[in-house]
This record gives C-alpha cells, structure tokens and sequence, in this order.
C-alpha cells in the first residue's frame, strides 16, 4: 500500500493513525484502538510545582524550530523506552507533513542545546500528539503545556493523545470510548484553526498562569 501524507492525514480524519513495531521494521500499520487518550484543553490544570519550574525560565521554549531533530530524537530508543513504533518510513512521512504545515514540533533548550520536545500532526481544530522526548528533568513537560497553552489560545478544542500511560495520566490525560472520541473528532473538524498562528508570549504566559491548580 502507498502510504503518502495525503493518506495519513485522511486516516486521521477517519480516527486512525499509523505506527510501526520498531526503528528497524520497514513496515506501517493502521492503529484503531477501542478506547483513546486525549486531554481535556481547557480545564488542564498544572500543579503549583511544575508552575514554579517554569517560572524559572530554565528552559527556552520554541515552536516548529527544530522538527527533524525532535522527531529523531522521539525515536530513539532510552532506558526507559528499549523500543519505538517509530521508524525511517514514518520520520520522512511526517517531515514532509512538516513541511505542508500539517506537523508541528516544540523544543526546551538548555544552553542552546535541545532537551526535550514534542511533535504532533493538525487537521481542523485537532491537534494529535505524537510522541515527546526529555532528557532533562521535566523539559518534555514543559513543552506539553506551552502546547496547551497555544492551542487554547488559538481556539482548538481536540488533544488527542492516542493511548493513555502513567506518565499521560499525570499530565491531565482521560480515556475515552472509540464512540465519543469520534463524536469529537467530527466537531474538531468542522472547524479550521491554524496552529502557525503567531501569538504573543504574554498571552501564553497568562495562559499558563491561569492553568495553575487551586489546591
């Protein structure tokens, strides 16, 4: 089957997304899980720690700066993730998918150095997550809530993040029925909201303060 960006972005449409068993398995499969992850936009909270770090402005946080270098990164394997369902076929798919605007990344830098990131795919007023990396103590966390921060700013209403795991659960994350996720994602699409927006970083800033938990 010839698997083109036109495609995976259909799939998308459709509730279906593609990975792969491993870096080294040249093939790609179409997942349609039962029940799916996704984070509620607009009532995520941050707790006052991580608000704290962030207020440090240890990192630099940027958008779409670095994709390639994020998405192979993502695909490394680490000690905590001995494998990847990403492999070549699907780092150049979602380059080119970089380069039509429909794939997006966001980078922590330290000293100038990439430390964490993560990328995803827009289509409507959806943003799908993809996968995030870190190798400084909460960098990948940051950029999951400058994302946030961006998409409520910029009006989308769907983050979807496919499977749920201890570590997404902590983050906000819910699973959802196939049914109700696909009612959503019919409502995210009718919609089209453009994530390359520029937006001011006092109004992401504010944002971000608004997201802090009461208690």
């Amino acid at each position: 089957m010839n698997i083109n960006e036109e495609t995976v972005l259909k799939a998308y449409s459709l509730g279906v997304f593609p990975m792969s068993e491993s870096f080294n398995d040249p093939n790609i499969y179409w997942i349609n899980p039962k029940k799916r992850g996704v984070i509620p936009i607009n009532n995520f909270k941050i707790s006052r720690n991580l608000k704290k770090e962030i207020k440090k402005n240890k990192y630099k946080v940027t958008i779409n700066k670095s994709f390639y270098e994020v998405i192979t990164n993502c695909a490394k394997k680490t000690k905590n993730r001995p494998t990847t369902w990403i492999n070549k076929e699907i780092i150049k798919l979602y380059s080119n998918l970089h380069e039509i605007g429909h794939a997006h990344s966001v980078e922590a830098w330290f000293k100038d150095k990439l430390v964490g990131g993560l990328y995803g795919v827009s289509l409507g007023s959806a943003f799908f997550g993809e996968s995030m990396f870190s190798t400084m103590s909460n960098a990948s966390k940051i950029c999951l809530i400058y994302l946030i921060a961006n998409l409520q700013t910029k009006g989308f209403i769907l983050l979807d993040t496919q499977f749920v795991n201890p570590h997404l659960k902590k983050l906000g994350a819910i699973e959802i029925p196939r049914k109700k996720y696909l009612k959503m994602l019919g409502n995210a699409l009718k919609t089209n909201t453009n994530f390359n927006k520029k937006i001011s970083q006092s109004s992401i800033y504010d944002i971000i303060q608004s997201m802090t938990q009461t208690s």
